[in-house]
């Protein structure tokens, strides 16, 4: 069986790819391993909403139809519009399909370049492959959770779905990003008796000076450190995410003194367990104040790249605080036994998995080599990865620029295979597109 590309992954990213090559006159197959939209139908929790506003929901050929454009969706209706999607583009799709190796080929002159390896024995052959499997792949749980007693229930935050679903007694969420954030105040939300084991994260506010933050994140390009992936983990590199925020009730601002306001138990950074104590850093407050002062700089450079274009905007606001009030003297063990906690939810991150992609296309630590989402091995694409120190592109509100961009580079791809002037003539060229080819010199 040959297809002109295959696309690994049915998520908004994959399904992006698929809609804007179908919009070029390309035919592709998604292969996907659970269903369509499988992360935000099944892989979070209950109450999750996207953090981007509404109207940032868009797939190439689909932009947001909804009547809330300002508000944030629950997870599940992104799967509902991604499924409504793939119906109404007519895109072939291929559910509980599980990919077990790419393997490169010397590319013939039927165009083969690649034949995919199914977990069933099958294979296809194609020309293009697009690895749109995203940055989150697999939980990242840290080794000392194995010494951890076995009286305590564990488990990923990816596989957290609501409160009721949890055993009698307090919690212990590991890991102050997003996820974990947003985790402690569904648990608290249910009365629930909730710790935090704080770890480095980013805070922003859910809007500033008159607009989403994540609008002046887009608008402005405004990045660098302030979207920078953590990729120092030796071998199993961790992608973390944006600023911390949430969708829930119209859009939250969450913070470690929001949290703590609310009734939620700060302690410091796991170090180590001996079965039932956990040996902690006494780091809180230095926790705290860096994500403080990270979101301070950050509002500078907003307020910057306003003052550099001229734009009439409101005037700004403080950076949040932090309330040391509520960031008291801290233990450096915590006794899960004596707090009564029978559960720790890790919020602890993922890590990317590539493994069934050729090893010359991954780095050192198996992480793919690509510029802009085009691979070292000709024919390979990639969707939804970060782009240097941003992780931008890998969040639903680039699902549409991210798919247009990689459709492009295929359609380009092809111009080059066939040297055809009629076939220039038909293509849209831009200067970001012919950056993209003169530095894979032409290939």
């Amino acid at each position: 069986m040959f297809v002109e590309t295959v696309i690994i992954g049915g998520g908004q990213q994959g399904c992006g790819v698929a809609g804007a090559l179908a919009r070029l006159g390309y035919e592709s197959v998604i292969l996907e391993r659970g269903e369509v939209g499988q992360a935000w139908a099944h892989d979070r929790w209950d109450t999750l909403y996207v953090n981007t506003p509404n109207r940032m929901v868009a797939f190439p050929g689909q932009p947001y139809d909804g009547d809330d454009p300002e508000g944030f969706m629950p997870a599940r209706e992104v799967a509902d519009r991604l499924k409504r999607y793939v119906a109404e583009m007519g895109l072939n799709v291929r559910e509980g399909t599980a990919v077990q190796a790419v393997e490169p080929l010397s590319d013939t002159p039927s165009g083969t370049r690649f034949r995919v390896h199914l977990t069933d024995g099958e294979a296809i052959d194609c020309r293009n492959v697009v690895a749109a499997l995203g940055g989150y792949t697999s939980p990242r749980v840290p080794a000392l959770a194995a010494d951890i007693d076995p009286s305590i229930t564990q488990l990923h935050s990816r596989y957290y779905r609501n409160p009721q679903s949890l055993p009698d007694g307090a919690i212990l969420v590991v890991g102050a990003g997003s996820s974990g954030q947003q985790v402690c105040d569904d648990l608290r939300e249910a009365g629930r008796d909730v710790f935090i084991s704080v770890g480095r994260h980013k805070t922003a506010p859910r809007y500033y000076r008159g607009a989403c933050v994540l609008d002046w994140l887009q608008f402005l390009s405004i990045e660098g450190q302030f979207e920078s992936p953590d990729l120092g983990r030796g071998v199993s590199p961790s992608l973390t995410g944006a600023s911390v925020l949430s969708g829930r009730d119209g859009g939250r601002d969450l913070n470690l003194s929001i949290l703590a306001q609310k009734g939620v138990t700060l302690v410091g950074s796991i170090r180590s367990a001996q079965g039932k104590v956990l040996e902690l850093e006494q780091n809180v407050r230095e926790i705290a104040h860096a994500a403080a002062r990270a979101e301070k700089n950050l509002l500078e450079a907003i307020d910057a790249a306003i003052e550099k274009r001229g734009l009439t905007v409101p005037a700004p606001t403080p950076a949040s605080l932090v309330d040391d009030s509520l960031l008291g003297g801290y233990e450096p063990t915590l006794d899960l036994i004596a707090e009564g906690i029978t559960t720790i939810v890790w919020a602890t991150g993922f890590v990317p998995d590539y493994r069934v992609l050729p090893s010359e296309a991954l780095d050192e630590n198996g992480v793919p080599m690509h510029k802009k989402g085009v691979g070292i091995l000709p024919g390979l694409f990639y969707a939804g990865l970060p782009e240097g120190r941003v992780v931008r592109p890998l969040l639903i509100g680039n699902a549409r620029a991210n798919g247009e961009f990689i459709a492009r580079q295929i359609q380009l791809d092809n111009l080059l295979r066939h040297d055809s002037p009629a076939f220039a003539a038909q293509t849209r060229w831009t200067t970001e597109s012919l950056d993209v080819v003169r530095n894979l010199g032409g290939a």
